[in-house]
């Protein structure tokens, strides 16, 4: 299965929608051109609300990986194997920056520190 979700995870439900299909991407498990399920088809296999998944969807968008086209679903972009990873290792960073009370324009500082 594409998507596994853990009811008793403290992440919300939309983050681990993203994480799965983004491991998947970075995994080979998903191939860039190839069709994500439909949103409402998606929703009811894991039986949860539609909109949890829009917002998945809408969040892999904003990242660069998927496209969302009307009449034709949601779409993995090329090259987002690679952005893939990136994407989920600056999920773990920022969650962690988070629970250390890091700020962003610190965190943005730290990069740029360590960014050959």
């Amino acid at each position: 299965m594409l998507v596994r979700l853990d009811p008793s995870s403290t992440v919300p439900l939309y983050d681990q929608v993203a994480a799965s299909i983004r491991r998947a991407l970075s995994d080979g498990g998903l191939a860039p051109g190839e069709r994500l399920p439909p949103a409402r088809e998606l929703a009811h296999n894991l039986e949860i609300n539609v909109h949890t998944v829009l917002r998945a969807y809408a969040l892999l968008r904003d990242e660069g990986l998927i496209e969302l086209r009307r009449g034709r679903g949601a779409v993995v972009t090329p090259g987002a194997e690679g952005n893939a990873r990136l994407a989920a290792l600056a999920k773990e960073l920022t969650d962690e920056a988070h629970r250390r009370g890091v700020g962003l324009d610190e965190l943005v500082t730290i990069l740029k520190r360590s960014y050959p």
